[in-house]
């Protein structure tokens, strides 16, 4: 299909192909077409990154569960290509959404979804940096209603950041028995706790103890109750037999504490952990949850259940992406 391409500032131009994955869909239309209606203009944001470049397309007809692969070239160069998912628009047309990430000099370019809808954290307005700090980047993406408390978008934006920035950090609407998604994303995970607010026995009847790398009371300047907390969570993690998880009390309060060695905990994880094997079971158990929140159990019993699935995923290369591992999935259900 011919590229559309927009010239985003002198010397560098965005341009776009599409293409439908053969196994987007059972049901795909064999004379399906795809379009690109517009690719927004660039609005120059905080060096060395631009801001956000839109594209939006269309698929006719539209069919269930239908994805369009779109692959981003800079200047003539191929960079990422990305599986978008494809909602129902009006009249039976399909609609997609994805976006460029481009570097002022153009040495890189990363593409991502764009969330179904925005988001304006009342946490992110009250965090203290310099506006005019290039080295940090703060985007906002709604949840909705999807359970596992992350945005869908949110993988896509943390692996599109994390060659641009020494440090992504995600932060969730918060942690239950649904809201473990961050295990998936992340190569260290911290639990925050607030005391005297139940916290700990909502974790404990929650069960998810396991989760966290590193264990985190807020609000250390309330004395006793913070102190409390902390020894509760010390006798949950020794019942859990994960006495070795570190719990970190810190306090935003002049002087700030406990945040030197909040990040020393951090940073210690991160020396000990096999990045490469942690990344390669994130994908994997993504990949199974994002099938699953597609085509139910009835999909995943169409692959001889649960376990099924698994054996197959670790049958694949380990340098498949999650969209590579989910259409394994599909076609294997076909």
């Amino acid at each position: 299909m011919s590229p559309m391409v927009r010239r985003l500032a002198a010397g560098l131009s965005l341009a776009c192909v599409l293409a439908l994955p053969a196994s987007a869909s059972a049901a795909q239309p064999e004379k399906a077409t795809v379009k690109i209606t517009n690719i927004g203009h660039l609005k120059k944001g905080r060096a060395p990154i631009y801001s956000t470049v839109p594209v939006v397309g269309t698929v006719e007809p539209f069919a269930a569960h239908q994805k369009v692969e779109v692959t981003f070239y800079l200047n003539g160069r191929k960079l990422l290509a990305r599986k978008v998912r494809v909602r129902q628009g009006k009249g039976g047309v399909g609609v997609f959404r994805a976006a460029a990430l481009v570097r002022e000099d153009g040495k890189y370019a990363a593409s991502a979804h764009l969330p179904a809808s925005g988001s304006l954290l009342g946490d992110r307005a009250r965090i203290d940096h310099d506006p005019k700090d290039d080295g940090i980047l703060i985007r906002s993406t709604a949840a909705g209603g999807r359970l596992g408390g992350l945005a869908a978008a949110t993988r896509e934006a943390a692996d599109a950041l994390a060659p641009v920035f020494d440090v992504v950090v995600v932060e969730t609407i918060g942690v239950g028995q649904s809201e473990t998604d961050v295990e998936e994303v992340c190569d260290t995970v911290a639990v925050v706790v607030q005391p005297a607010s139940g916290d700990v026995l909502q974790f404990l009847k929650a069960g998810i103890m396991e989760v966290p790398d590193v264990l985190v009371v807020t609000k250390a300047d309330l004395g006793d109750a913070a102190k409390r907390a902390r020894a509760d969570l010390h006798q949950a993690l020794a019942a859990l037999g994960s006495s070795d998880v570190p719990v970190v009390a810190v306090s935003s309060v002049p002087p700030p504490t406990g945040i030197d060695e909040l990040a020393d905990e951090l940073e210690a994880h991160r020396g000990r952990v096999d990045l490469a094997q942690r990344r390669l079971r994130a994908r994997r158990l993504s990949a199974l949850r994002e099938f699953a929140a597609e085509h139910g159990e009835s999909g995943l019993r169409g692959l001889g259940g649960r376990r099924e699935a698994q054996r197959l995923l670790e049958s694949r290369s380990p340098g498949e992406s999650v969209a590579d591992l989910v259409a394994a999935l599909e076609e294997a259900g076909r």
